[in-house]
């Protein structure tokens, strides 16, 4: 195909610049009003609407009325593709999927409880069937799946392969390779802490904030960094480790190695422990099952482990200065139990701003990682796949 080069600054080379942001835009936020493409392309308005105009008109995007404020306004969407992709998160005792167009609206979704210390190789089995259910619920087969993002709870180093500690029985396994094998689509497997961000930061809590955290208290207490609106690697994939922060100096010896790591005080192993004289053997589930049904002993547990969680996250808000924090996981799930000392212990630090203006209430709290998943698998293959502006 032969291609228009214009000369640079000309009126032409500026369009197709400022149609390529726009596309980008629309590419990262799914769906989007054109209000919002103004502000995140710092674009006038009028600019924003006659090149929205010229986009539809050449079938690379759509729009539909919606209601924001009190006002109606325009949502802008890439047009609507045959190919769909499906976001997963394998968890300690669930498997949630989310399917959704190339406008990342999801179609359907699922969730499969699992046994303790589910095995691989069932659980992928499971997984590769769902994915083609979740398919035929919407009308189609998986000749249209694109792709499959999978997050897991645990460190990604390269290759795809899972950290030792967080899935028993996972350890040093190729899951991208043996799901892909099962499904005969590409996978990309994340970290949990990072795809909930990710969903959080595109389509929810953190959408618009160019600095954030989210921390992820569950059997492990993760977190992860969104800097310039994207989630922060780090070297090797090692940012947002808030696990391995040391909380007690005399403490017990985590399983990285170190002494006193927040993992071995806020972990599921750490509270099952805390409860074991007083209420016999019980595992996070349970624990977070009883806070909520309001037992005494466990809701002081779940509140003295949102106060150390809340201490470290307090200290990383301090270095990173972020625009906003949100929050997830089991132990999040118990709510106000949890997240009240945490945000009283970011609220001790006055440093950092107003926890009304900081603390932004998750909006994916039950399927935040599977949402998240879908947007790393969208962002490689579907947007991709939908074509775009060259500027």
């Amino acid at each position: 195909m032969n291609r228009v080069v214009s000369a640079p600054g000309s009126q032409p080379s500026l369009r197709e610049a400022n149609s390529a942001r726009i596309i980008e835009a629309v590419k990262a936020y799914g769906r989007i009003t054109q209000v919002e493409l103004a502000s995140v392309t710092g674009l006038s308005p009028a600019t924003v609407s006659n090149i929205v105009k010229q986009l539809l008109e050449s079938g690379l995007v759509e729009t539909s009325a919606t209601t924001r404020s009190g006002r109606r306004a325009q949502l802008v969407s890439l047009r609507s593709s045959s190919a769909l992709a499906v976001g997963m998160h394998i968890g300690r005792r669930s498997l949630d999927l989310v399917i959704a167009d190339a406008s990342l609206e999801v179609l359907a979704s699922t969730r499969l409880p699992l046994p303790a210390d589910h095995r691989s190789d069932t659980t992928l089995d499971r997984a590769a069937l769902l994915v083609a259910d979740l398919a035929d619920d919407v009308g189609a087969d998986m000749g249209r799946v694109a792709g499959v993002g999978l997050a897991l709870p645990s460190s990604v180093g390269r290759g795809g392969r899972t950290g030792a500690f967080q899935l028993p029985g996972w350890e040093e396994l190729d899951v991208d390779q043996l799901l892909s094998a099962r499904i005969e689509r590409p996978v990309l497997v994340v970290k949990e802490a990072d795809a909930a961000a990710m969903a959080e930061s595109r389509l929810g809590a953190l959408r618009g904030a160019s600095s954030a955290i989210y921390v992820h208290a569950s059997h492990t207490t993760e977190s992860s960094l969104v800097l310039g609106g994207l989630v922060h690697a780090g070297f090797r994939g090692g940012a947002g480790a808030l696990g391995h922060v040391r909380v007690d100096p005399a403490g017990l010896i985590c399983r990285c190695g170190a002494r006193g790591c927040l993992n071995t005080v806020v972990s599921g192993e750490a509270l099952a422990e805390s409860v074991r004289v007083s209420h016999g053997p019980m595992d996070l589930r349970a624990i977070v099952k009883a806070a909520r049904d309001g037992d005494p002993g466990c809701r002081q547990v779940v509140a003295d482990a949102g106060a150390v969680v809340g201490r470290a996250l307090a200290d990383l808000a301090t270095v990173v200065a972020p625009e906003r924090i949100t929050w997830g996981g089991d132990l999040a799930g118990v709510g106000e139990t949890f997240v009240g000392p945490l945000r009283e212990a970011v609220r001790g630090r006055p440093l950092l701003p107003a926890v009304e203006e900081l603390l932004a209430e998750p909006s994916f709290p039950l399927d935040g990682c599977a949402r998240g998943a879908l947007v790393a698998i969208h962002d490689v293959i579907i947007a991709s796949a939908t074509g775009s502006v060259e500027g």
